[in-house]
C-alpha cells in the first residue's frame, strides 16, 4: 500500500515538474528569460495554481489513484484531458483573478509543451518496464508465433509469469527486423525447429487467434516433431474484448485444428431481426440449441423461450445464460414437440415472432433401429411447429437440418430431408420467412464422435473407427450458430441455406491426432465397418441440387421442392400418429 502511494505521488510530482520545465522552456525560447520582476511573480503564481489544480483534479478524478496503467494508450488520452482541463481553468484564473496576468505566451504554449514532456516520461518508463529482464536470465524459454497485437499481449503475460520469451516467429516478411519490447522476430514458421534448437526454447505459444484450423494443425505438427510444447489462444470471437488473459493460453484442442473457420458476421443485420423480438428455441437444451440461446440472448430479444423435453438440459442452459437454474420462469418450457396440444398452448402464451427449430433425434444407428421414433420427432414434430408458426404469424422460422439430408441414405437423413421439404411447403403458403439451414458435424456436441473417442482414450482404447477412408465435415458449435443466426436474416423463404464447412476430414486422421494430443501410449485403432445407412463420404448438396451464392461467403443456397403434408401418410406408412 505504501509503495503504491509513493508511486502515485511520484507520478503527480512528475507532472508538476513537467509543467515547470515546460514553463521555463517557453520563457527561454519566447523571451530569452527577460521578464520583469512583476511578470516573474505572475509566472510563479500561475505555476502554483497549475500545481494545485493538477493534484486536486487528479485526485478527484482518480487520475493519480490508479485509474490507468502507466504508459498505456488509455492513460495518454486521460492525460490529455487532464492537462486540457487544468490549462483551461488556469487560463481563466490568470485572466480574471491574477493581476497582472501571466504572459499570454506562457498560458497558451506551456500546456501542450508540458503534455509532451509528461507523456514522453511515461512512454520512456513504459519502454524500460516492458523490456524487463534480459531474455536469457530467468524462467522457461518460449517462442511466440505471431508478432501482432495478441503476440504483444502474450509477451507481457509471460513476463509477469517470469517466463522468458526468447523470440517471435512471424510469416510476414515485413516484420523480419521487428523488435517488440526488446524481443526480436527471429524467423518465420518454417524456421520453428531450427530457431527453437538454437535458442534452447522448450515450447511455442501460437498467438494468431484469427488463424484457421489447417494452419494451426500444421504448426502443431512442426512443434511436435521438434519436441516442443505447443499452446494456443482461443479464436478471436472467444477473447473478451479482444484482450488476452493468462487463462486464455492453453494446450491445443482438436477443435482448434478441425474448426477455426473464418466467420464474418453482420452484427447490424442480426440485431435488426432479433433485438426486441420474441424468440422461441426448440431443443434449447441440446448442443446447438443451447449455444443459439446464448448468442441470441446477447442481442437483447424482448423474450426468449427455451423449449426442450429434457429438464436437466434446460437447467444447464438456464444456468449458463442467467447464472441460476431455478426453472421457475417463463423462459424455460418443458414440452415435447410431438405434443401438438402442449405446443399450441406455448404459442398462445408466448406469441413468438422468431422460431429456431433445433429439436431432433439425431443418432443415426438408433434411428435405423427405431425409424418410427425418428419420424414422430423429426417429421411430425416439425410439422406441428410449422403449422402453429403459420397460425401465429411467425416472421422467421429457421429449421436446423443436416448434411445427411442431401442424397439421404439413412432414416436420419430421410426424415430431415422431409422436414426441409415441409418447411419449403409452408414457405409457399403465406407470409413469413421459412428456411432450413444445413451443415455437417459440430465439434463437441452431445454424443458426438469426439466425446466417444475421448472416452475410449481415457479407457485405454481401442478407438473404434468405422472405415479407414471415412470422411466428415466439421465446424465448431459457436461458428455454426453464428452462421445459423446470420442465415436466418438473409435466407430466401423456402430454400435451404448450406453452411460452408471447409474440406472434409478423414476420421482416421482425427483419431490419430486425438491420441497424440492426449499423450496416451498404446491406444489402438480398430475398424468396425460402416453401419446401416451410413455413408463413406457425406455431401452438402445432392446431385440434383444447384447451389447459388449468397451475400455471405460461407453460406450458399439451394431450392428445396415443397412437400404437401397430405402426402406424409404415404411416405411414412404409419397411421394414427396425428
Amino acid at each position: 500500500m505504501d509503495n503504491a502511494i509513493a508511486r502515485r505521488g511520484a507520478l503527480a510530482l512528475w507532472d508538476v515538474g513537467s509543467w515547470a520545465l515546460a514553463t521555463a522552456l517557453v520563457i527561454g525560447v519566447r523571451h530569452d528569460f527577460r521578464l520583469t520582476e512583476v511578470l516573474w511573480d505572475s509566472v510563479a503564481i500561475y505555476w502554483l495554481v497549475v500545481s494545485v489544480l493538477l493534484v486536486a483534479l487528479g485526485y478527484a478524478t482518480k487520475f493519480y489513484r490508479g485509474r490507468y496503467l502507466v504508459g498505456s494508450f488509455d492513460e495518454a488520452f486521460g492525460l490529455a484531458l487532464h492537462f486540457g482541463a487544468v490549462a483551461l481553468v488556469a487560463a481563466v484564473v490568470s485572466t480574471l483573478v491574477m493581476s497582472p496576468a501571466a504572459p499570454p505566451s506562457v498560458v497558451v504554449l506551456t500546456p501542450p509543451m508540458a503534455l509532451l514532456v509528461s507523456a514522453s516520461g511515461r512512454f520512456a518508463y513504459r519502454s524500460l518496464r516492458d523490456r524487463g529482464a534480459p531474455a536469457t536470465t530467468e524462467g522457461r524459454r518460449v517462442l511466440i508465433y505471431g508478432a501482432g497485437d495478441a503476440g504483444r499481449q502474450v509477451l507481457q503475460l509471460m513476463r509477469s509469469e517470469h517466463d522468458s520469451v526468447v523470440g517471435f516467429l512471424d510469416d510476414n516478411p515485413g516484420k523480419r527486423h521487428l523488435k517488440i519490447s526488446g524481443v526480436p522476430v527471429v524467423g518465420t514458421g518454417e524456421h520453428l525447429a531450427e530457431v527453437a534448437s538454437e535458442l534452447d526454447a522448450y515450447g511455442v505459444i501460437f498467438a494468431v487467434p484469427t488463424a484457421n484450423g489447417r494452419f494451426i494443425g500444421r504448426v502443431q505438427d512442426q512443434a511436435h516433431e521438434a519436441g516442443l510444447e505447443f499452446k494456443v489462444l482461443p479464436r478471436l470471437g472467444e477473447l473478451i474484448g479482444g484482450r488476452v488473459s493468462a487463462s486464455d493460453i492453453r494446450p491445443v484442442e482438436i477443435g482448434d485444428v478441425l474448426g477455426r473457420h473464418q466467420v464474418s458476421t453482420s452484427i447490424t443485420d442480426i440485431a435488426g431481426y432479433l433485438t426486441g423480438k420474441r424468440v422461441l428455441i426448440t431443443g434449447a437444451g441440446g448442443s446447438i440449441g443451447s449455444e443459439l440461446a446464448r448468442q441470441v440472448h446477447r442481442f437483447g430479444p424482448a423474450s426468449m423461450v427455451m423449449l426442450d423435453r429434457d429438464e436437466s438440459a434446460l437447467h444447464a442452459v438456464q444456468l449458463s445464460i442467467f447464472g441460476h437454474g431455478l426453472l421457475d420462469r417463463p423462459d424455460t418450457v418443458l414440452v415435447d414437440i410431438r405434443d401438438r396440444k402442449a405446443l399450441a398452448k406455448v404459442f398462445e402464451e408466448q406469441q413468438p415472432e422468431i422460431v429456431f427449430h433445433c429439436a431432433a433425434l439425431k443418432h443415426l444407428p438408433m434411428l435405423e433401429r427405431f425409424p418410427d421414433e425418428g419420424w414422430k420427432t423429426n417429421v411430425l414434430g416439425t410439422l406441428n411447429l410449422l403449422e402453429l408458426s403459420a397460425e401465429h404469424d411467425v416472421s422467421y422460422f429457421v429449421n436446423i437440418s443436416t448434411d445427411k439430408a442431401a442424397d439421404a441414405s439413412s432414416v436420419l437423413g430421410a426424415t430431415k430431408r422431409v422436414a426441409e421439404q415441409l418447411t419449403a411447403w409452408q414457405a409457399s403458403r403465406g407470409s413469413g420467412q421459412y428456411i432450413s439451414v444445413r451443415f455437417g458435424n459440430v465439434l463437441g456436441s452431445r454424443g458426438s464422435m469426439l466425446h466417444t473417442f475421448n472416452a475410449q482414450i481415457e479407457g485405454g482404447g481401442p478407438i473404434t473407427v468405422t472405415h479407414p477412408d471415412v470422411t466428415r465435415y466439421f465446424m465448431t458449435i459457436p461458428e455454426a450458430c453464428e452462421l445459423v443466426i446470420q442465415a436466418g436474416s438473409m435466407g430466401r423463404s423456402g430454400s435451404a441455406m448450406v453452411l460452408e464447412m471447409g474440406e472434409p476430414v478423414k476420421i482416421l486422421d482425427v483419431a490419430k491426432r486425438m491420441i497424440t494430443l492426449s499423450g496416451a501410449r498404446g491406444v489402438d485403432i480398430v475398424f468396425t465397418g460402416l453401419r446401416p445407412g451410413e455413408k463413406l463420404h457425406e455431401v452438402l448438396f445432392s446431385e440434383s441440387e444447384a447451389a447459388t451464392a449468397t451475400d455471405h461467403p460461407m453460406i450458399r443456397s439451394v431450392r428445396v421442392p415443397p412437400l404437401d403434408p397430405a402426402e406424409l401418410t404415404d411416405l411414412a406408412h404409419v397411421s394414427g400418429e396425428r
